[in-house]
């Protein structure tokens, strides 16, 4: 009996060899009805072939290109975590003799009909074998990479079937923030988040964890103590937030605020201070990410996120998506850990 290889698959579909190989490859150059064509058959002959012949390659020969679009401008690198997720795509990127292209994108002006972006000319001209997404991007825009090109989303989630994610345990880091807190002695603990332009699918999960921990201790959920998490209100900004908090603080008496990040918490500290309110004499206050303090403030309590282990992992997520471009969906979550701070105390009698 034949084998079933790409030359059979030419055969039966009166394709070139060329052109099955780069419908398999999902090349961006060969049209999608052609590469759905290819994959169908492919598929109902049960043909595996050798993926890994066609991604790793030796030292001798010119390495592949794979894309990094990174969803910031370049000038708001602030307590940003991307750099430290790029170390780790860096590392994986050379030892799997990979070259990367990295392209900062402001993620609201990329939209499907958006003209001259550099990443639609990179992926046009076929340069990129994969994409990796760091932050959020419109999941329109999403969708029409993930047709073109094997793409693989760090630290977000989308609804494409093929977009794999690599992201933290956000749900769990932030349930066991909550625990940390009421083990100080904190009984009504609020929570605060900040609204982006795109995506927000972090924040969601963040605040259920919020919520799971609150219930899973038989405590209190009040939505008045949770700030930018209801979608039919307006969105706050850093200072009403701060100004919310401080009243939920004299009314409520609410004494802990677990923070959907970092830098928000930071940002939030800066804040209570100017109205006279001492983290965490006064509050305590949790973030998330585990980021080095900026001048002047206190460490925050948080969770460490492994973002190098996470850029590690996306490569190799990548280069298994372009192997097997219609494989299930997976997502891979690394586990957050503790950072002690000095921002949690024992609420005030």
């Amino acid at each position: 009996m034949r084998s079933v290889n790409q030359q059979l698959l030419a055969e039966r579909l009166n394709l070139s060899r060329t052109t099955v190989s780069r419908s398999l490859a999902n090349h961006p150059a060969i049209a999608a009805e052609t590469r759905a064509k290819v994959k169908s058959m492919a598929a109902a002959l049960g043909y595996r072939g050798n993926p890994t012949r066609t991604i790793r390659r030796s030292r001798r020969s010119k390495p592949i290109t794979i894309g990094v679009l990174i969803g910031v401008p370049t000038q708001n690198v602030a307590l940003a975590t991307f750099p430290y997720v790029l170390q780790g795509i860096r590392a994986r990127a050379e030892a799997e003799h990979l070259a990367i292209d990295v392209c900062y994108q402001e993620p609201a002006s990329l939209t499907p009909d958006a003209k001259r972006l550099p990443v639609f000319r990179h992926i046009r001209s076929g340069d990129w074998r994969g994409m990796i997404l760091i932050y959020p991007f419109a999941e329109a825009a999403v969708a029409m990479f993930a047709r073109k090109i094997s793409t693989v989303a760090v630290l977000e989630s989308y609804e494409h079937p093929y977009v794999d994610t690599v992201d933290t345990d956000d749900y769990a880091g932030i349930r066991a923030l909550v625990h940390r807190l009421a083990a100080a002695g904190h009984r009504r603990i609020g929570f605060v988040a900040w609204r982006y332009p795109i995506g927000g699918n972090w924040t969601t999960r963040r605040f259920g964890g919020y919520v799971d921990g609150l219930f899973s201790l038989g405590l209190e959920f009040n939505p008045h103590w949770a700030f930018n998490v209801r979608r039919n209100e307006p969105t706050l900004a850093a200072a009403p937030i701060a100004d919310g908090v401080v009243r939920r603080m004299r009314e409520d008496h609410v004494t802990a605020w677990v923070c959907a990040a970092d830098h928000q918490a930071y940002q939030l500290i800066q804040d209570l201070t100017a109205r006279g309110v001492r983290v965490p004499h006064d509050c305590s206050i949790t973030g998330f990410d585990g980021l080095e303090p900026p001048a002047n403030l206190p460490r925050m309590s948080s969770m460490r996120v492994p973002h190098e282990d996470i850029g590690d992992s996306a490569v190799g997520r990548l280069l298994g998506r372009m192997m097997q471009p219609h494989a299930p969906r997976r997502k891979i979550l690394v586990e957050a850990h503790p950072v002690e701070g000095t921002t949690v105390a024992a609420p005030r009698a």
